[in-house]
């Protein structure tokens, strides 16, 4: 129509939660859906429904916004590494380790947001970039400290190179299922694939903390 801005969000009712609620979702989705190229203030207010001032006033720019989403990525990592109840701890450190390792291939597997950000982190490094991987640390840290009790890592070993060399091969694996379903001759493109990765991972853990 003349004189109305379409492209403008709607207006709605607001209520401070609900609407910092909305917005978090609405970046959350747009990230996932999108990826950074695309993700700025004007998109999310289109997306949310809210006036792009309402961004600033709840998380004060782009940078509280990621920040925002950095933690509520660890909340949900944290929730997935989870141990089912009817699992038992594990018996050594080796196998803690192993489960973890599995744990975080398919929390990843399961979240296009998490993909997406994973991908950004390597594409363009940044002050933002680095809040999303250090929510990611700090789940994987609690699930060890949750899971680890009385196990005592093994002498001798440079555990965190080791770690650093376990998750940086689950996260090229993940992006590379989810950008081509391939990696090297590996089919990823089925579930029998990543059956596969998934004993691999584990034997390879098991034998790196023995």
């Amino acid at each position: 129509m003349d004189g109305v801005d379409e492209t403008a969000p709607a207006k709605r009712p607001r209520n401070a939660a609900n609407t910092r609620g909305v917005i978090l979702a609405a970046a959350k989705t747009l990230l996932a859906e999108q990826g950074f190229a695309r993700w700025g203030v004007n998109a999310i207010a289109r997306a949310s429904g809210y006036d792009k001032q309402l961004i600033y006033r709840y998380f004060g720019g782009m940078d509280g916004l990621a920040e925002a989403i950095a933690a509520d990525v660890s909340a949900w990592m944290e929730t997935a590494l989870v141990r089912p109840e009817n699992v038992p701890p594990p018996a050594t450190y080796a196998e803690m380790m192993a489960r973890v390792a599995v744990a975080l291939l398919d929390a990843l597997r399961s979240d296009p947001l998490a993909q997406k950000i994973l991908a950004w982190e390597l594409s363009a490094p940044s002050k933002l970039a680095t809040a999303f991987t250090e929510a990611r640390g700090k789940a994987l840290s609690a699930w060890i400290a949750r899971e680890r009790g009385t196990l005592q890592r093994p002498a001798g070993i440079d555990a965190p190179v080791l770690n650093a060399l376990l998750i940086a091969s689950i996260q090229q694996l993940v992006l590379s299922g989810a950008q081509n379903g391939r990696f090297l001759g590996l089919d990823l493109s089925e579930e029998a694939g990543w059956e596969r990765v998934r004993t691999g991972i584990a034997a390879l853990t098991k034998a790196m903390f023995q």
